[in-house]
């Protein structure tokens, strides 16, 4: 009996250590189980709340990141302007030159492409169907495995930011000045909410409430089911490229005010901000008590996620877009050239690569399976690993 009561508390003991170890995990709705076995990056910044963070990534640290070398690249006809997402051992990425590619992630062969039209945007991919929005308008649906034509929307204007898929539901966002909700097996119209002015940035989709940052300056809340407002926050000038992401009951909005906000994610009531040296058109990414993000200024910064208390920042000779957190790295391609790889922590640069041509990296990383993908504006997708 006494062998049976210390098993119990053993395992009670167990219990509680594993769930304080997910505790100092990012948690929230966008949270997922660790150590599957197969890891994807289905759409910009890798989740619906936009955290650009993949908690499932254990082949690539910081002691193993200073290894990586190109496993393959594909040449497309045009620049690729935003990450590639990956779902299922495919990697999908739009480009400028009309075409959504779709790759074997392996090997990088090409499995299909599809005329869509010109986008700059990351393609979004759930339960078997792949969504892309393009300049002409539309919103297009393809299937995954074979390219095939499924289903498309027309807005009254460009769609020039990627879509997010959540819980059913395509939210994308257009010129015409209206945030659409969209059945995502059908594409059929379930509400739109007309903003005051042209939407440049990807909605953030977290405990029903869809976030979406406009060119007026506003972050708007709305409820995904309906739509209706559900609060509004205003920034000194206007949100361009810069989407919302949220973690931990705050959402995070850069802005060309040359800020980086923090709002309670229930109220829209300020927590912080953090005042750069230029504008950010970044998307900040979220990882276990941290926010990264890049600022026109050329430097990428590291604050403390819950206070906005400044940790580090690494100054290169670009613009830093938007980073990508795996696993105690961040990954960042600013425009100069380079795609480097950061301690998650202190800031050293733990890898960096020089594209052969001098081109830039257009877009964020994507992380996934001891994998990083990104795409550039000379020399089409790459794929990133560790040797053998």
């Amino acid at each position: 009996m006494k062998y049976r009561s210390s098993l119990i508390f053993g395992l009670l003991l167990l219990t509680l250590a594993m769930s304080i170890g997910m505790a100092a995990q990012q948690i929230g709705p966008c949270a997922r189980p660790t150590h599957t076995a197969i890891v994807n990056w289905p759409q910009v910044q890798s989740d619906p709340c936009q955290t650009g963070y993949n908690p499932n990534e254990f082949i690539l640290s910081p002691a193993t990141v200073g290894n990586l070398v190109p496993k393959w690249q594909y040449q497309t006809e045009g620049p690729v302007y935003a990450s590639p997402s990956i779902a299922n051992g495919v990697v999908y990425a739009g480009s400028a030159d009309n075409n959504l590619y779709a790759f074997n992630a392996a090997t990088g062969a090409l499995l299909w492409k599809y005329a869509a039209g010109y986008t700059e945007s990351s393609p979004a991919i759930a339960n078997g169907i792949v969504y892309i929005p393009t300049f002409d308008g539309n919103l297009i649906a393809l299937n995954a495995t074979t390219g095939e034509f499924v289903w498309a929307f027309k807005a009254g204007d460009a769609m020039p930011i990627s879509p997010t898929v959540a819980n059913g539901v395509v939210y994308v966002g257009s010129w015409d000045h209206n945030l659409y909700a969209l059945e995502a097996k059908t594409g059929a119209l379930l509400w739109k909410y007309t903003t005051g002015d042209a939407i440049w940035s990807s909605p953030s989709i977290a405990d029903g409430v869809v976030y979406v940052g406009c060119f007026d300056g506003k972050l708007y809340a709305l409820d995904a089911s309906t739509g209706a407002l559900r609060w509004q926050f205003t920034t000194g000038d206007v949100i361009l490229y810069a989407s919302p992401s949220v973690a931990n009951g705050l959402v995070y909005i850069g802005s060309t005010d040359r800020n980086v906000y923090a709002l309670n994610a229930v109220t829209g009531a300020l927590v912080w901000k953090y005042p750069t040296g230029d504008i950010v058109y970044a998307t900040p990414a979220i990882a276990n008590g941290a926010v990264y993000f890049g600022s026109y200024d050329g430097y990428l910064y590291a604050l403390n996620a819950s206070t906005g208390a400044f940790m580090w920042r690494f100054g290169t000779q670009g613009s830093p877009g938007s980073a990508a957190v795996a696993n105690g790295v961040v990954y960042l391609g600013p425009n100069d050239g380079n795609l480097y790889a950061f301690n998650a922590t202190t800031g050293e640069v733990l890898w960096k690569y020089a594209l052969p041509l001098g081109g830039d990296v257009g877009t964020s990383a994507a992380v996934a399976n001891g994998a990083v993908y990104v795409g550039t504006y000379f020399e089409g997708v790459y794929a990133f690993h560790l040797p053998n």
